[in-house]
Parts: structure tokens; sequence; C-alpha cells
């Protein structure tokens, strides 16, 4: 998650949109709502013009397919199964900030009676411009174009879903050569219901010694019922021996942490690893 939870843009980049020119500020840019079927709950986006100019704003929604890398494939509203796009309402969907001024824009989440499960989509808050008729986008309101925009996560799921299962597997080492460092990657998979923040991290036991050291994790986010292959690089500063390397996958405090591990040898080659195995670890 991205630090104070905005993003601030001058004249850069909005997940696939070149945006030239444009100068303000969105917080936040993630909203996690957890309402149960048949309610509803309300959050609030700020949005502050940071130009010499008074601008124009709309708000537009869209659903976003999760990939195994990562990245999310944007496409029309009401497209996916899992979309929450139809059970949003905001206010306003359309203003004008003056220079310096900023506004709330109030988020309204209604959850059908039949909806236990997680859901998500994509808002964006677009700087506009007005355009002659003839040159006007005819999939926009007449005389509107969009000319750059900010995207906000929105995350739906029930407090009473508790689904969350992780599984790792295929822990194997893919070291290339001339790789700088050892590389190592990892099949996860959200077997449950809920999007899972994971950190990830790897933890090398000396078999002769038994002394430990674990290295820095890396986050993941893996939507329910996806896999991801994760990479994670093995500094160069373990003493030789042979080692218990083990990848650990924690996502959150009340559920175990899952892993995998293989053996493999540090000396002054670059072996091949043992074949990994998978393990469930107790917190």
């Amino acid at each position: 998650m991205l630090k104070r939870n905005l993003f601030y843009i001058i004249g850069g980049l909005l997940f696939s949109n070149l945006a030239l020119g444009q100068d303000f500020e969105v917080a936040p840019v993630r909203l996690e709502f957890d309402a149960e079927p048949a309610t509803s709950q309300m959050k609030t986006i700020t949005v502050k013009n940071h130009s010499s100019r008074r601008v124009s704003y709309t708000v537009s929604f869209a659903d976003f397919l999760p990939t195994t890398s990562g990245e999310r494939k944007i496409l029309p509203p009401n497209s996916t199964k899992r979309t929450c796009a139809n059970w949003i309402n905001v206010n306003p969907a359309f203003f004008e900030l003056n220079p310096g001024e900023d506004i709330q824009i109030q988020v309204n989440m209604l959850v059908p009676g039949e909806e236990y499960g997680t859901a998500w989509c994509m808002l964006f808050i677009q700087p506009t411009r007005e355009q002659t008729s003839w040159s006007a986008d005819k999939q926009l309101a007449a005389g509107i174009t969009v000319s750059g925009r900010i995207g906000v996560l929105v995350y739906q799921s029930p407090k009473s879903n508790q689904n969350y299962s992780i599984k790792v597997s295929n822990f194997q080492e893919v070291t290339k050569p001339g790789d700088p460092q050892r590389k190592f990657s990892a099949v996860i998979e959200n077997l449950g219901d809920k999007v899972a923040q994971c950190k990830v991290f790897l933890l090398a036991s000396n078999m002769l010694t038994a002394e430990e050291k674990q290295f820095p994790p890396k986050d993941f986010e893996i939507f329910p019922k996806l896999t991801r292959t994760v990479e994670m690089e093995l500094p160069n500063d373990l003493p030789a021996g042979k080692y218990a390397l083990a990848i650990i996958v924690d996502y959150g405090p009340k559920y175990p942490l899952e892993g995998s591990q293989l053996v493999i040898d540090i000396a002054g080659e670059i072996p091949k690893a043992d074949k990994a195995d998978s393990t469930k670890v107790n917190p």
C-alpha cells in the first residue's frame, strides 16, 4: 500500500493513462468496505486541485481482472463476476474546483441481500476539458473528454466473511547464469474468499549450527481463487554450509504461517537446490 494512502500526480502516469499537465490529489486510493448483505456503508474520498486554474472533474467506474503477475486488467464496469461497481453511488459525480480548493466525495456502498462474497472494482477521478461537439468522444458526455485520471481501488467483503486460506507450492531455485544473487520462486494460491495481503520472506537455517537468518519481506496482494508466482532473492551474505531454506507467507496474525522449504548448499559455486517440501508453520 502506498505510504499516506494517496497518489499525488503532476504530469505523471496513473495506471494505464498518461496524464499530461495534470496537478491534483486524491486520498485515499483504496477503499475497503465490510458491509453485510442488505446493508449500506459510506466512505469519503478527498480531491484537491493543486493547479493554478479552475478544473472540472468527473467520477467513473471500471471493473478489473487481477492476474497471476499482480497486474490488473481494466474492463468496462459491471462486466465481471465479482464486480461491485453497480452497488455504488457517489455524490457528487461531477464537480469543479478552484485553485487550492478541495472537496469530499461520498462513496456509498449498498450490498444486495444475497451477496456474501468478496467483490471489487475501480473508481476513477478524472479532470475534464471542454471540446467542440464535432471532436467530442462519443462514448462520453457531449462536449467533454477525459484528459487524465487517478484510480481508487474499491473492495467489498462482509465482516462476517472470514474465509481466509493460503497454500504455498512449487518452491524452487530459478537462478540463471549471470544473476548477481540466487533466486527462488514459489506459487502462492488463495483458496479462500478474501483478498489476502501477504508478507513473504525467506528464512535460512544452518543445518550444522542451527543458526537462523530471516530476510526482509515483500508484500503481495492475492485475490480469491487466484495464484501468484513470487520470486525472491537470497542475499550473498550467508556463511558457507548446508541450509534449510524456507519461504514463509504471513497473511494475518489470526492465521498460521504457510511455507515450503528446500535444502541448499552455500559454497563458492552455485549448486542446484534439492527438492522442495511444503510445510505449514505454526505461528
